[in-house]
């Protein structure tokens, strides 16, 4: 009997072990990416090893571990209904065994616990540190401003906790939700994460459905558009001769000082002529293959991803009027490979894992898109430490709420698990309905208003009225923008 229990023992220790080494394989693996996306984007700084340089090396540390807990918030879904079908399709294979229940329960709670970490913690500690001084009268240094950093987060601290403590208030007065606030860490923590959850949806019901219209005019940029009713060598003809005459007037306004501004401001012209014309010659250049087949191939597997999602979403919110279960729930069991979630098995599941990523590009694209976080795009090299900071909390938030996203509208049927199957939203009909409906009709919205737009603007160009600025006012931004092909916004 004791050597029974000594086995079992032996066999919790090393599964135990087995997971740790897991997790943290696979957070060095996101670690790592994550290190390199930030340094590509980080503005470059000097090698001179002072105060602010080590201040803006433990800033970016604590950046890249915010940004490598949101790829393992985009993962968790992915990641559970693979392991999901695996379990199913091989039960006995010894080669697997390793992933299990257990597994997968422990990697939602780290990465919750994590992002409350990241939210909370780390990154207004990176912000704060980064912009301290030291208290005036104190010896400058890096302990100076450790200080300072802690009794910003302190204060902080009293205000979130203030905030929330009279919201709850408001919101739930009774006597009974008035002393669970006193429970910082079993009710509070929680609420409040639940309450940037529902934040942290609402934002992706803002950015999503804007990214997804979005997503046609980016790779539209990124890909070479088919040549119709298009006269390249004319173009590129007439570039060129705008490019010569902006250099004269620029070597004409070089010999006086006093068109200093002027040449500052012909210059901007010259390189955006230049660019202009370097992308009508790779348009030039380009195969045949390339513009007449895969830009079609890319475009309606763009239409055919999104209009999937719309379907899902149309789906879900007619189990919700019938059948309680379409709710979404989280879920306290650990077993895995019980019984599979998807009607079509692997293919489905595979299918709504590529929705998923599909949606978690499209969210951040729309992010982007949006002119009041327009300030936070990032840029080669020449991006600030605070602009990152930003960057990272806004993907965070994004990203936890993606798993909760996902399975509120439906495009997946497996429970949450961990703390993100506990907010208290979750079990309101109301507000997942609304949520589904206005997901569904911005969609729906901002599609139709995309395919029109292209549509009208493709039709007076090829009638030669563009010029007459009929499709769009002036106040547009994207009316007067070349894009990456060196032709206004086309479908």
């Amino acid at each position: 009997m004791e050597e029974d229990d000594v086995t079992i023992r032996e066999q919790n220790f090393h599964s135990q072990v087995r997971e740790y080494i897991i997790c943290f394989l696979l957070f060095a693996a996101l670690y790592i990416v994550s290190y390199c996306i930030i340094t590509r984007y980080k503005r470059k700084t000097d090698d001179q090893e002072d105060e602010d340089a080590i201040v803006n090396r433990i800033s970016l540390y604590l950046c890249t571990f915010t940004l490598a807990m949101s790829g393992g918030a985009v993962l968790l879904l992915p990641f559970s209904i693979i392991s999901n079908e695996i379990l199913l399709s091989f039960p006995k294979n010894y080669y697997i065994q390793w992933l299990n229940g257990s597994l997968i329960h422990g990697l939602w709670n780290l990465v919750s616990l994590f992002s409350n970490l990241c939210l909370f913690v780390l990154m207004p500690f990176a912000y704060f540190f980064l912009e301290s001084e030291g208290f005036a009268g104190s010896k400058k240094g890096i302990k100076s401003r450790v200080l300072e950093t802690f009794v910003m987060l302190f204060l902080l601290g009293l205000l979130i906790l203030g905030i929330v403590w009279v919201a709850s208030a408001l919101i739930d007065n009774d006597a009974a939700s008035m002393e669970s606030l006193y429970d910082l860490w079993e009710f509070y923590l929680p609420y409040l994460y639940s309450c940037i959850s529902l934040m942290g949806g609402l934002l992706l019901l803002m950015c999503t459905p804007v990214g997804l219209s979005r997503m046609f005019t980016v790779m539209g940029q990124l890909l070479v558009k088919p040549t119709i009713l298009e006269d390249l060598d004319e173009q590129i003809y007439c570039v060129t001769l705008q490019e010569e005459a902006l250099q004269r007037r620029l070597n004409g306004s070089t010999s006086h000082s006093h068109f200093q501004g002027s040449a500052h401001r012909l210059n901007k012209e010259l390189d955006i002529v230049r660019d202009q014309r370097n992308k009508l010659e790779r348009r030039k250049k380009a195969s045949a293959w390339e513009k007449n087949l895969l830009y079609p191939i890319v475009m309606l597997i763009l239409l055919t991803g999104t209009t999937i999602s719309v379907l899902l979403v149309a789906l879900n919110i007619l189990y919700l009027l019938v059948d309680e279960t379409a709710m979404p729930k989280g879920s306290e069991d650990r077993g895995l490979g019980n019984t599979s979630l998807s009607t079509f098995g692997l293919v489905q599941a595979v299918v709504d894992i590529i929705l998923m990523f599909y949606l978690m590009v499209s969210s951040v694209v729309g992010f982007y898109s949006l002119r009041v976080f327009e300030g936070l795009t990032p840029r080669k090299d020449d991006t600030t430490m605070t602009t990152i900071i930003g960057c990272c909390v806004s993907i965070l938030v994004l990203s936890s709420a993606l798993p909760v996203m996902s399975r509120t509208l439906g495009i997946t049927r497996f429970d949450l698990l961990g703390d993100f199957g506990r907010f208290n939203w979750l079990g309101n009909f109301y507000i997942v309905l609304s949520y589904n409906l206005l997901f569904a009709v911005v969609t729906t919205l901002c599609l139709v208003r995309k395919f029109t737009s292209a549509v009208r603007e493709e039709l007076l160009k090829a009638l030669g009225l563009d010029k007459l600025q009929l499709s769009n006012s002036p106040t547009d931004p994207e009316s007067g923008k070349l894009s990456a092909n060196g032709h206004q916004k086309t479908l």
